[in-house]
């Protein structure tokens, strides 16, 4: 029962506010040709998609073209060869170490920009979802799991390596392809 005075809740279309987008004949082309060949599912759809790209990825930093920042990290668009051509040049052996460097760099990152604290399970969906954002691939927690679904880079061994010092855990592989399926042994393991 409402107090007195008290307005009736709005309905859903109230909230709503309408914006008109003038776009270049070949912007909208281009859009519906997203839309006719099933890439994206509409016009809505795309722009909320964008906008979350636009507040996740810092893009408001970025300093166009080919200078690009998400809080004090570079972001660079490279191909996948030229990592895996990096790869190829280092020995097998020490894929677990370089993957812990990288984790390293990654945690220090994580925490000066988005103050969050990697180690922190609670906050991992967090990191999960920039590094998807990132282009790392799909991350997910399920249990006593993590799981890397369409990894950017293909190496397990570098992926644990990453993955145990970011988020400060001890984690055995459980599969050597894509998804990559760990199991979290400890956590708050450095």
């Amino acid at each position: 029962m409402q107090g007195a005075g008290a307005e009736p809740p709005r309905t859903k279309r109230e909230r709503v506010r309408r914006t008109t987008i003038i776009l270049e004949e070949d912007e909208r082309e281009y859009i519906d040709r997203l839309v006719k060949d099933g890439k994206e599912a509409g016009i809505k759809q795309l722009v909320s998609k964008m906008l979350d790209v636009y507040r996740s990825m810092s893009i408001y930093d970025w300093k166009y073209p080919g200078e690009y920042y998400s809080g004090i990290s570079r972001i660079a668009f490279i191909k996948i060869e030229f990592i895996n051509t990096l790869l190829q040049h280092i020995p097998f052996e020490q894929h677990y170490q370089v993957g812990r460097h990288a984790g390293e760099a990654a945690r220090i990152s994580t925490e000066a920009s988005l103050d969050i604290t990697a180690t922190d399970r609670a906050r991992w969906p967090e990191i999960f979802k920039r590094l998807r954002i990132h282009g790392f691939g799909d991350f997910y927690q399920k249990d006593k799991y993590i799981i890397v679904k369409s990894p950017f880079i293909n190496n397990e061994e570098l992926h644990r390596g990453f993955l145990e010092t970011l988020l400060g855990t001890e984690l055995e592989t459980r599969t050597t392809s894509p998804p990559f399926v760990y199991e979290i042994i400890s956590e708050n393991a450095q």
